[in-house]
């Protein structure tokens, strides 16, 4: 992992009194780790090395706890990437109801393949793993927040359409 970031971090004023506010809501620092990965997240866009070693550094614990847990999730972006991650659901529920045919339909929207961003870094398209809606298959997640739920073809033209 690399960075261009600067050598610290710290969270906004805005920010700084969310993480405060989390820790009294949990019963340890551990257990809100990943609330404090989704303030650094909205604030950075994504997850900056130096911004993994304050949460760990504030939260008492190891980095490479806090960075097993950056890893993990597929929903932290450890990188800087595309305004929008498109991620495709990929198991069986999403399988049986068409997720390779939204899939490949998605790649000739987009003009991408699984993997690639636009040229103009706008779209990166991901297949994921379950996003944990199997009663509304085919299911794509956009950056990590937003679902379209039993996806059609003309259902995430016009989720795309609306993103440009």
């Amino acid at each position: 992992m690399t960075d261009n970031a600067p050598e610290t971090f710290s969270f906004s004023e805005e920010n700084e009194q969310k993480f405060k506010g989390l820790l009294p809501c949990y019963p340890t620092a551990e257990a809100a780790m990943i609330p404090a990965l989704w303030i650094v997240q909205e604030q950075e866009g994504h997850l900056p090395e130096n911004a993994l070693a304050h949460v760990a550094t504030r939260l008492d614990l190891p980095l490479s706890k806090v960075l097993g847990v950056a890893t993990f999730y597929t929903m932290f972006k450890l990188e800087p990437g595309a305004t929008y991650d498109i991620n495709i659901c990929q198991t069986i529920c999403c399988w049986l109801r068409g997720s390779e045919d939204l899939i490949r339909h998605a790649e000739e929207k987009l003009g991408i393949k699984v993997g690639e961003t636009t040229p103009d870094g706008k779209f990166c398209l991901k297949r994921v793993e379950c996003l944990a809606s199997c009663g509304t298959p085919p299911v794509v997640q956009v950056n990590t927040r937003d679902y379209l739920e039993s996806a059609t073809f003309e259902a995430f033209d016009q989720l795309i359409d609306g993103l440009k």
